[in-house]
């Protein structure tokens, strides 16, 4: 049975525009069609599903909201939202290649981009003809990117980069990297194209979580790049960091789909799982159980809508994004565990999309901004008082 609408206690759905809940359907509809019926095997195998990058660019998944101009969608933020949403009730990788996609490679390119870098790397990435990653996080700083190693130094007609980048979604695929490096002590975007020599993107194995997805490690001895490949409107970290940004508005929307597929297949077999003599639903600790997780994917519907919203009028700030992020993180994961628990020995297995969820989320809950940095980040902007610089 469809999920569309399935699972709105407070009615969003109202709340919804015709093309807003018509880009939730077409994505929801992929997700059913073509995701659902390969992603069990994916993770197993340790694999991306690489065959439906093309689908996903003639839906208009890459730079949904950027301009018509350069190949893209142009939706508001809602439906782009919406769409991590449902990705993400398939499985968090496939959230995730969007995401990098989207909010940090294209967006970098068409907000500090030239004029020339939008209209040859856009079009090719909207269209998924073209993969990109984001080099920011190093093997010694992840929380603190500021204090990067990574130096790029300047050279007739271009500049030469040497560090290593390390946690890169999509980087063994990339075409193209967009790598962040000091230059005279000031932080830049450079972007890297594929088969430069010195540049190699080894891809990281032995994950317990986000198997169907690429993870890799970005290495760069002696790369040369040329002129034309430095972001040239870029204003220090703070240009990297607004992409970040960005990415996290999309995984407080993205958890909300994990939320959705746990809580469906938690309710569903306790409905049908007897012991004692009856379904377990109709015991008192499993309707506690139920009643939580709803409760959480409600509060957090009603958090992504609103962010939605403001962000959609420019009224928003990252702190907003960053407490949508700390808190549909870990009710997502906790909703997870709960629902591993109400299926019992089942939950750990392939049969149902529990724990590859739940081994999801251990890293969605971290990456962008861990947990921690989120409650310091709103904490700051609470108190007017930083607890980290």
């Amino acid at each position: 049975m469809s999920l569309i609408n399935k699972i709105d206690y407070y009615n969003t759905e109202s709340l919804l525009s015709e093309d807003e809940k018509m880009v939730r359907n077409s994505i929801h509809n992929f997700v059913d069609s073509k995701v659902l019926p390969v992603i069990e095997n994916c993770f197993q195998e340790n694999r991306f599903p690489m065959d439906l990058i093309p689908e996903m660019g003639k839906l208009g998944l890459f730079g949904m909201t950027l301009p018509q101009k350069y190949g893209c969608a142009e939706l508001n933020n809602v439906s782009y939202g919406l769409a991590m949403q449902e990705l993400e009730r398939g499985d968090s990788g496939v959230r995730s290649f969007v995401s990098v996609q989207s909010a940090l490679v294209m967006y970098p390119i068409y907000k500090f981009g030239s004029e020339s870098q939008k209209e040859y790397w856009l079009p090719k990435l909207a269209a998924g003809e073209n993969i990109g990653c984001f080099g920011l996080t190093e093997p010694d700083f992840g929380s603190n990117p500021g204090g990067m190693l990574t130096r790029a130094e300047k050279v007739e007609k271009g500049y030469i980069l040497n560090g290593s980048k390390m946690w890169i979604t999509n980087g063994t695929l990339a075409d193209i990297a967009l790598v962040w490096a000091k230059l005279d002590n000031v932080v830049h975007g450079f972007l890297i194209e594929k088969g430069a020599k010195g540049f190699s993107a080894p891809e990281m194995k032995g994950k317990h979580s986000l198997r169907a997805s690429v993870t890799s490690e970005l290495i760069m001895q002696d790369v040369f790049v040329p002129e034309e490949n430095i972001l040239p409107n870029t204003d220090g970290l703070k240009s990297a960091l607004m992409c970040l940004n960005q990415a996290r508005y999309g995984i407080a929307w993205g958890v909300v789909g994990s939320m959705l597929a746990c809580y469906d297949c938690a309710l569903e077999y306790s409905k049908s799982r007897i012991q004692f003599g009856k379904p377990i639903a109709a015991y008192q600790m499993t309707q506690e159980k139920l009643v939580f997780m709803l409760t959480e994917i409600t509060k957090a519907q009603l958090l992504n809508l609103q962010l939605g919203r403001l962000k959609d009028k420019g009224q928003y700030n990252h702190s907003q994004v960053s407490m949508a992020k700390r808190n549909n993180c870990e009710k997502a994961l906790e909703i997870a565990r709960i629902s591993r628990e109400i299926l019992g020995a089942n939950g750990i297995t392939n049969e149902y999309p529990v724990m590859r969820h739940t081994n999801n989320l251990e890293s969605v809950k971290t990456y962008e901004g861990t947990h921690e940095m989120h409650t310091l980040i709103i904490g700051k902007d609470i108190t007017g008082i930083s607890s980290f610089d």
